[in-house]
C-alpha cells in the first residue's frame, strides 16, 4: 500500500468511549485514513455487505472488531466475515479487553488477522491504534478481492 492512499477503516465497537480513543489515536498518527463506525455486529455486516444505507460504501481495508457487541457479538461477526468469498480478504483486527488464553486461541481459529488486548492506560491505548494503523498502511501489501492496493 502506498503512503499516498487512505486507509479505509471499519470500526465495529459499541463503547462510545474507544470509539473517541481511536479516532483521537488515528489523528495523532498522522496517517491519511477514512473511518467508518458501526456499533454492533449486525450493522457491521449490513455495512460490509453494502445493504441498506451502504449500498454506496467501498469496502474497507481492515476491520477493526470488538468482541463484545449488540445484537451479534464479534465472534459470530468474525465468522460470517471469514465464511464470505467477497469478505474473507479483508484483515479483521480484533481490540478487545479480554486477554483470556481460551478467547486468544478461538479468534485466531476463526481467523483473525490479529488480537490485540485494548489497554485502559491512554497512552498506550493511543500507541497501540498508532502501531496498527501504521502497520497496515505501510509495512503491509494488501489483496482485496482479488486486486493489489
Amino acid at each position: 500500500m502506498t503512503s499516498n492512499r487512505k486507509l479505509s477503516i471499519l470500526l465495529v465497537e459499541d463503547n462510545l468511549g474507544d470509539i473517541r480513543l481511536t479516532r483521537e489515536s488515528l489523528e495523532e498518527s498522522k496517517i491519511s485514513y477514512r473511518l467508518h463506525v458501526v456499533r454492533d455486529g449486525v450493522e457491521a455486516l449490513t455495512f460490509l455487505r453494502k445493504k441498506k444505507n451502504y449500498k454506496d460504501v467501498d469496502l474497507p481495508d481492515v476491520i477493526f472488531l470488538d468482541l463484545n457487541l449488540p445484537k451479534k457479538n464479534g465472534r459470530k461477526v468474525l465468522t460470517e466475515i471469514k465464511h464470505d468469498e467477497d469478505l474473507k480478504s479483508i484483515p479483521v483486527i480484533v481490540l478487545t479487553s479480554s486477554d483470556e488464553e481460551q478467547d486468544i486461541i478461538n479468534l485466531y481459529n476463526l481467523h483473525a488477522n490479529c488480537y490485540v488486548k485494548k489497554s485502559p492506560d491512554l497512552d498506550q491505548f493511543i500507541k497501540v491504534v498508532k502501531s496498527i494503523s501504521n502497520f497496515w498502511l505501510y509495512v503491509v501489501k494488501l489483496a482485496l478481492n482479488g486486486r493489489f492496493i
